[in-house]
């Protein structure tokens, strides 16, 4: 379902406060011009697609976003998808899965990412559950097969239904029915725990497993040896600092350790 080569190389755009949020402070077009400068960035380095993440919409909110912020994602999107021609995915944080299915719709997006798709974990926002089901079952009245691309054990949250790794990988792929799984540091931009990428990997080989943070110049050779992906955004930011926009000789770089150019 996910119409990306092996290994995928996925490039987070961090959008800043979107309208509806705390911290909103940018108009719609300098929203979209900062978007647009990360997209070219990640094209020209050779990447597969770009992620946009309502990243600055801090506090999240644990469930539904703002009708604001869902129309301004929205339009971002399109503006990136239809101007720099880039496969795009949405994650509508912190975990509005529906609300990143109808965004993903609308713009001509190829996949969506869910931080909690099954299971309950305490997270920053209090406690948040996996509604797999809503989540497929909108993706049904949708008429659509955009992909579903779900964290196991995702950072900054603690699991408190299944701890166990690879049970909650097999969940998440098996009962959950995710296109992808995704792994993750514990936090932003920390590494993953190379052990936990090659236990889920063995659990469930009949699907794609990605790296979710912390993937650097220096180890995303080796991490796509377990992998069959690589989802990065801390790590093409000079100083690793998630406010600043996409350094294009870091993508560059990035790209080319990875085994494109």
């Amino acid at each position: 379902m996910l119409d990306l080569p092996t290994p995928a190389l996925i490039g987070v755009i961090h959008l800043p406060a979107l309208p509806g949020s705390a911290c909103h402070r940018l108009s719609m077009d300098e929203l979209v011009e900062r978007a647009l400068v990360d997209a070219r960035a990640l094209r020209q380095a050779g990447f597969d697609a770009a992620i946009i993440e309502n990243f600055g919409d801090v506090p999240f909110s644990a469930s539904a976003l703002p009708p604001a912020s869902i129309a301004a994602m929205a339009v971002v999107a399109d503006r990136v998808r239809r101007e720099v021609g880039l496969r795009i995915g949405i994650n509508a944080l912190r975990n509005d899965a529906l609300a990143g299915l109808g965004i993903a719709v609308a713009v001509g997006a190829s996949f969506i990412r869910v931080n909690v798709h099954t299971g309950v974990y305490a997270t920053d926002q209090g406690f948040i559950e996996g509604r797999a089901e809503e989540t497929l079952r909108y993706r049904k009245q949708l008429g659509s097969r955009i992909a579903i691309l779900a964290d196991v054990n995702v950072k900054h949250a603690t699991p408190i239904s299944e701890p166990d790794i690879v049970r909650a990988a097999k969940d998440t792929a098996y009962r959950g029915l995710a296109d992808v799984l995704i792994v993750t540091g514990r936090a932003t931009g920390e590494p993953v725990d190379v052990d936990q990428l090659r236990r889920v990997r063995h659990a469930v080989p009949d699907r794609r497993v990605f790296v979710g943070s912390g993937a650097t110049v220096e180890t995303v050779a080796s991490l796509l040896t377990l992998a069959s992906g690589v989802i990065v955004g801390t790590g093409l930011k000079v100083g690793g600092d998630t406010s600043k926009q996409i350094d294009a000789a870091m993508a560059t770089a990035f790209a080319h350790a990875a085994g494109r150019g």
